[in-house]
């Protein structure tokens, strides 16, 4: 390979993972479905709305609680390596989760609403 085909290449993937990497971030992939509601040194607290059918793009999340305000029913999460898994929650419902990068699609009938609130450092 030329020098100017293997700098082309680099330069390429440098910039596709940058931007990736910035397009982990939930608000910023789907800010019609994320709001930040409080953010300081220790925890990022969002509000996350959707409708069935509607699918959120990857994106990444550290560890975190989510809190289900409304819209019980199943989520399909599909797993940046693939893997598809489904979630049932019911309002009111708290869940614990370990840092994780997925797509969703809520699945139930109608709107949800849930709260996320996720932590910072160790």
């Amino acid at each position: 390979m030329s020098p100017q085909v293997v700098a082309s290449s680099l330069a390429l993937g440098l910039l596709f993972a940058a931007g990736t990497a910035h397009a982990q971030d939930p608000v910023k992939v789907s800010p019609d479905h994320f709001k930040v509601l409080l953010e300081n040194e220790r925890v990022r607290v969002l509000d996350f709305h959707s409708s069935a059918g509607v699918k959120i793009p990857p994106h990444s999340h550290p560890d975190y609680v989510s809190y289900s305000i409304s819209g019980a029913g199943k989520t399909k999460f599909t797993s940046a390596d693939g893997k598809v898994t489904e979630a049932t929650a019911k309002t009111g419902q708290a869940t614990w989760h370990k840092a994780e990068t997925h797509a969703s699609e809520y699945q139930g009938t109608g709107s949800t609403q849930v709260i996320l609130v996720e932590l910072k450092g160790k």
